[in-house]
C-alpha cells in the first residue's frame, strides 16, 4: 500500500534553471571574446559544465516521475537520486578546475577589463540568483544539489562584481583569484555533505528523520503483536520512504483479529508518511525462514 506524492514544480524549476544557465553561458562566450577577458571565458567553460549537468538533472527528474513497470517495480524515482550524484561529481570536478585556475593566477596575475566585468557580474548575479531562488525550496536531493550549482555561480559573480568595482579604482590583481578560492572551498564543503547524504541513500540507509526502534516499539504496543523481524526502512530518493516488516502474532483465534492488527499497524505507519509499506503477518505456530537470518 502506498501514497503517490508528485512534485511537478521540481521539473519546471529545473527546466527554467537549465535554459537560463545555457542562455547565459552562450552570452558569456560572446561577451568574453568581445571584451577579451580570459576570466569570463574560463567561467563560460565552467557554466557550460553546469548547463550540461542541469540538463541531465532535468531529464532525470522527468524520468523519475514515470510509472512503475515490470522492469522497475518501484518506478523511476531513484533516477532523481542518480541525477544528484552526477551533479555532485560534476560540481566537484568544476570546483577543482576553478581552484587550479585561481592558484595559477595568484602566481601570474592578469589585468582585466573592470567595466566589462561589472556588466557581466550584474547580469550573472541576476540570472543565477533568480534560478537559485526558484530551486532553493526544492525537496528532492536533485534540486538541492543543483541549487548549489547555481549558488556557486551567484557567489562567484558577486565576487567578480566586488573585485571589478575595486579594480576600477585600484589595480589589485590577486583579489579575484583569492576570492574565487574562498568561495570554491565553501561550496566544496557543502557539496561533500550532499554527496555523503546521496551515497547514504544509495546504500539504503535508514532516513535520518525516521527512528527504526521508535517505529518498532510503537508496533509492538499493538495488541496481539508478539514480535517483529525482517524490518527494513529505506528511501527511494531522499523524499519518499519505504517500510517492510514481518509481524509475529499471538493468541489469534479469528481472521478478523488479524485484520484489526493490520489496521492498527497501518494507522501507526501513516503518521510517518511512507510512500510504500508492506506488512506480512505470521501466526505464533508458524516458522519464518527469514526470522533468524534478519534479526534486529
Amino acid at each position: 500500500m502506498g501514497h503517490d506524492h508528485s512534485h511537478n514544480t521540481s521539473g519546471k524549476n529545473l527546466k527554467l534553471a537549465f535554459f537560463l544557465n545555457l542562455g547565459f553561458t552562450i552570452l558569456e562566450f560572446i561577451g568574453g571574446w568581445y571584451v577579451n577577458s580570459v576570466a569570463i571565458m574560463s567561467d563560460a567553460v565552467h557554466d557550460l559544465g553546469d548547463s550540461l549537468s542541469l540538463g541531465s538533472a532535468w531529464y532525470l527528474d522527468k524520468k523519475s516521475k514515470e510509472e512503475s513497470n515490470s522492469k522497475y517495480s518501484f518506478g523511476y524515482r531513484r533516477f532523481s537520486l542518480l541525477g544528484a550524484l552526477i551533479n555532485s561529481l560534476v560540481l566537484i570536478i568544476g570546483s577543482v578546475y576553478v581552484i587550479s585556475e585561481a592558484v595559477g593566477r595568484l602566481f601570474k596575475p592578469e589585468a582585466s577589463d573592470a567595466t566589462g566585468m561589472i556588466i557581466f557580474a550584474l547580469i550573472g548575479v541576476a540570472v543565477n540568483g533568480y534560478a537559485a531562488y526558484k530551486l532553493s525550496g526544492g525537496k528532492s536531493l536533485n534540486e538541492k544539489v543543483v541549487s548549489w550549482h547555481l549558488l556557486e555561480d551567484v557567489l562567484g559573480w558577486f565576487a567578480v562584481l566586488v573585485v571589478a568595482v575595486i579594480l576600477s579604482f585600484k589595480e589589485i590583481l590577486y583579489l579575484d583569484p583569492a576570492l574565487s578560492l574562498l568561495i570554491t572551498l565553501y561550496i566544496l564543503w557543502n557539496v561533500f555533505k550532499r554527496l555523503k547524504e546521496t551515497l547514504f541513500i544509495f546504500l539504503q540507509g535508514v532516513p535520518k528523520e525516521l527512528n527504526l526502534e521508535e517505529i518498532e516499539n510503537s508496533i509492538l504496543k499493538v495488541e496481539k503483536v508478539a514480535s517483529l523481524h525482517h524490518t527494513h526502512i529505506w528511501s527511494l530518493e531522499g523524499e519518499n520512504h519505504v517500510f517492510t516488516a514481518h509481524l509475529k502474532l499471538r493468541e489469534i483465534s479469528e481472521f478478523s483479529e488479524i485484520l484489526e492488527v493490520k489496521k492498527q499497524v497501518k494507522k501507526i505507519l501513516k503518521d510517518y508518511a511512507f510512500e510504500h509499506y508492506t506488512i506480512e503477518t505470521e501466526l505464533d505456530s508458524e516458522t519464518c525462514e527469514l526470522e533468524n537470518a534478519h534479526k534486529h
